[in-house]
């Protein structure tokens, strides 16, 4: 079934050099999970390419990494709002010309606007996060499809959101634009075939003190909730080589 979670391992614990000599785009890197996922990848070993729009928290993020002495990151600032297919296969080539490979995709950058009525969300919010909840995020995978086919296993991970598996009033379109990752995850896995050394996958996180948590739920209090940091194991293990006899797709943190 798509909306069928499959488990994650229990108390797994990615060994220190677990995604050595790789290199891991983590797409929303300045902030909330993305940032989580960016730092925890270096300090895995791999070898991180920050994007983001704000070059100055993507520049924080890199200034983390390099303190920790893990592998140098690389800054690829591109605003997926307004992205063309030319930037993203320039990004893409960028990739290729620094690093010559890449190893996995982690797509954490989300764009999410204030919960409200479908009769009151327009064209306007609709193009805003079906643009860059799902095209720009299939498109720029697509753009990078050659480098992670060459990979010897590579994974592409989708942040996905609970309202999206269990529509929900109120979520409107970010909920419907995050829902059609299971589907594209999906046929990605079905195009590549089962022997394919690219694995696609989408995971949800469930409730977790987040910039977009803060906004959907105002008045909650972010001690009540999982750090980001909790939910690394999780992103390592989707990402790294542990999950590669794993075909499932869906993930949830509380499956």
């Amino acid at each position: 079934m798509m909306d069928s979670f499959a488990s994650l391992p229990l108390n797994y614990q990615p060994g220190k050099s677990l995604l050595a000599d790789r290199v891991i785009l983590v797409t929303g890197a300045g902030q909330g999970l993305g940032r989580a996922a960016a730092l925890a990848c270096a300090a895995h070993g791999a070898s991180v390419i920050l994007h983001g729009r704000n070059v100055a928290k993507l520049e924080a993020v890199y200034d983390e990494i390099e303190a920790a002495g893990s592998p140098q990151p690389a800054i690829l600032p591109l605003d997926f709002f307004t992205a063309s297919q030319s930037e993203l296969d320039g990004f893409a080539q960028s990739i290729h010309s620094t690093f010559g490979r890449l190893d996995g995709i982690f797509h954490a950058a989300t764009h999410f606007s204030p919960l409200m009525a479908l009769g009151l969300q327009d064209l306007d919010t609709w193009q805003k996060h079906l643009t860059v909840n799902v095209a720009v995020p299939a498109s720029l995978t697509r753009a990078c499809l050659p480098l992670l086919k060459r990979a010897p296993d590579a994974n592409v991970v989708f942040l996905s959101e609970m309202h999206a598996i269990t529509p929900t009033a109120y979520w409107g379109a970010f909920a419907t634009a995050k829902s059609a990752l299971t589907s594209l995850a999906t046929i990605w896995n079905a195009e590549s075939g089962l022997t394919s050394a690219l694995h696609f996958r989408v995971y949800v996180p469930g409730p977790v003190d987040s910039p977009m948590r803060a906004k959907s739920h105002p008045g909650e209090l972010s001690s009540s909730l999982p750090s980001a940091d909790s939910l690394v194991p999780h992103f390592l293990y989707l990402l790294g080589p542990d999950s590669k006899a794993n075909r499932a797709i869906l993930y949830n943190r509380l499956a």
